[in-house]
């Protein structure tokens, strides 16, 4: 119908504005300016469309009136209705369509803008991670700051410390000083008062004084006059009544005679008395030990004097004994040898037994001497004495005297005397030393004296873990030298063994009803014991036979298991090592503890005495 009224088709404005561009802002264009809709012809073009002219109108108004009078005029216009109808079905399809490309727009806007909101969130997330990591990084060397600036402040609040404690001590010192000089000052004072006044008073009382002085020396003269001239007159009378008498001049002279001769004898009497009865019946103070018969001991203990001398003895000197097999053989000659110079009445070889503590020398040196219950002195018949040298410095000056007693009562022995000192470097050390004392170095000197020659009836032992501080003229007295070091992996084991028949079996066979033992192969026990315990003394594999027992009575049932026989191997492997630790780097150096700084690691086929 747009005919009608001189309109173009191609000139129609839609009903309806085209929809936005897929920009990111609804309703708009760039600069935020509202978009021109798509399809709307320019504001020109649209007045040339609405512009009318009157022919055409009347041509319409004239093709009306025709359309009216036509007899299709309403088929005409229903036809006109369908089509318009048509159209703004079409043009609502079409806003639909807008409508839709709108919607999935917005859909698109709305995923692009989350993506962009999970990147944000990504980016944010790994900031904060970033951020996070970086404050930690922070905290931490801000805490090690922290630790540094304690440890720092810790040592200087330390040194203010020790400043202040000696500064206080300075103090204190010299108020100690000054409080001293003070009161001597005082005292000083006082005791100037105290002159000055007396003076003042004697001064004073002066004539007083001699009055009483004169007085006194009177008397005291006239006193003595009388006395003298009574004392005068009795004994001239009896003088002269003496001297007139010759019987009894004669008398009186003999008896002064006698009494002096008596004194005198009575004194050199008791004085030969008492050393015969000290060096026959007594003992000597320095003597801890002896097999000599003593008077003293023998009242002091009886029983123990009849059964020690009614005891029998073993024939073998080395029988109890644990030594390696050299040295064994060197002892036994040595044994020997001394037997045979007692029995041929020769000269004696003084002997050195030195070594590690712990490795017998003062056992079988006991062992060696003793006379009725002992080994070797009962093959040599010798008596013996045992002396320790730490008994000698406590004496001071009364230590010379008491060496020449020893001396002196061992020369008394019939059977000849073994004396064995023990500790011997405690008083036989180096007199350039600055450890000695005046007195331990007279002491020294004494018994250098003493042992100048060889003797017939003395034999002298020494024993010391250190001889290397021995005086060079105590070794120059020595003849022979024995060495007993730690106990190799057969004497270890024969140890084990003999320790665990000494302190397990034989009490658990004799009836002890709190002592048994489990069932176990002790021989193989023994032999891993004997691998465990190198560098341990005779003397602490004899303290592990001790501690067996003492596991076995400890338990609730009183029997000793293997596992308690080694958990107490392992612990005295543990202490012994612990006493290498406390060992100085010196000590170690220069050997004086005789055993390797490494428990574990002593050699097994050194020479290895032990005793039982």
């Amino acid at each position: 119908m747009s005919w009608l009224f001189g309109m173009n088709k191609k000139q129609e404005v839609p009903m309806f504005p085209s929809p936005p561009s897929d920009g990111g802002q609804d309703g708009g264009g760039q600069g935020g300016q509202p978009a021109e809709p798509a399809g709307r012809p320019p504001a020109s073009t649209s007045m040339e469309a609405y512009r009318f002219d009157s022919s055409a109108l009347e041509r319409a108004a004239q093709a009306a009136k025709d359309l009216e009078k036509s007899a299709n005029a309403h088929e005409i216009l229903a036809v006109t209705k369908q089509q318009e109808q048509t159209r703004q079905l079409e043009q609502q399809s079409r806003i639909k369509e807008y409508e839709a490309h709108i919607e999935q727009a917005k859909v698109e806007q709305m995923r692009a803008q989350g993506e962009e909101r999970r990147k944000l969130l990504a980016e944010e997330t790994k900031q904060h991670q970033q951020r996070a990591q970086y404050q930690d990084q922070l905290a931490r060397k801000r805490s090690e700051d922290q630790l540094l600036q304690q440890h720092r402040m810790n040592e200087e609040n330390l040194r203010k410390q020790e400043e202040s404690v000696a500064k206080q001590e300075a103090l204190r010192k010299s108020t100690l000083e000054y409080e001293m000089e003070l009161r001597h000052k005082s005292d000083m004072k006082k005791i100037e008062a105290e002159m000055t006044a007396r003076a003042k008073m004697d001064r004073e009382n002066q004539d007083l004084t001699l009055e009483q002085i004169r007085v006194k020396a009177a008397e005291k003269r006239d006193t003595v006059l009388n006395s003298i001239k009574t004392a005068g007159a009795v004994l001239g009378e009896g003088m002269s009544a003496f001297l007139s008498d010759w019987d009894k001049v004669a008398a009186a002279a003999g008896g002064v005679s006698l009494l002096a001769l008596g004194v005198y004898t009575a004194r050199g009497g008791v004085s030969v008395t008492a050393r015969y009865i000290e060096n026959r019946l007594g003992k000597p103070s320095l003597v801890r030990e002896t097999s000599r018969f003593s008077l003293f001991d023998a009242l002091r203990h009886p029983w123990a004097t009849v059964r020690s001398r009614l005891q029998k003895s073993e024939a073998d000197a080395l029988s109890g004994v644990v030594l390696e097999p050299g040295l064994e053989a060197r002892l036994r000659d040595i044994a020997i040898t001394t037997k045979n110079t007692k029995r041929n009445k020769g000269m004696y070889r003084n002997l050195l037994f030195h070594g590690p503590p712990g490795t017998g020398k003062t056992l079988f040196a006991k062992a060696s001497t003793r006379r009725a219950w002992t080994k070797l002195a009962k093959a040599s018949g010798m008596d013996y004495a045992i002396l320790t040298g730490g008994d000698v410095a406590p004496m001071g000056r009364d230590g010379v005297t008491a060496i020449h007693k020893v001396f002196d009562w061992a020369n008394t022995s019939r059977k000849g005397l073994i004396m064995f000192v023990d500790e011997a470097d405690a008083f036989l050390r180096k007199r350039s030393s600055e450890h000695i004392s005046e007195d331990l170095r007279a002491s020294l000197n004494a018994f250098l004296y003493r042992t100048g020659e060889q003797s017939d009836r003395l034999m002298l032992v020494l024993a010391s873990n250190t001889p290397e501080q021995f005086d060079w003229a105590i070794n120059d007295r020595l003849d022979e030298m024995v060495e007993f070091a730690l106990p190799g992996l057969q004497e270890r084991e024969r140890l084990a063994r003999l320790y665990f028949q000494k302190f397990v079996l034989e009490p658990a066979t004799q009836g002890a009803k709190r002592l048994k033992v489990d069932k176990f192969d002790y021989g193989n026990v023994a032999s891993r014991i004997a691998l465990m315990t190198a560098g341990l003394s005779g003397r602490e594999i004899a303290k592990l036979g001790v501690a067996w027992q003492a596991a076995a009575y400890a338990s609730e049932d009183g029997v000793l298991t293997e596992k308690m026989v080694m958990d107490r191997v392992e612990d005295a492997i543990r202490q012994n090592r612990k006493k290498m630790e406390w060992l100085s780097e010196e000590e170690r150096r220069e050997g004086k503890s005789g055993v390797h700084s490494d428990s574990t690691a002593a050699p097994q086929s050194s020479p290895a005495p032990a005793s039982v």
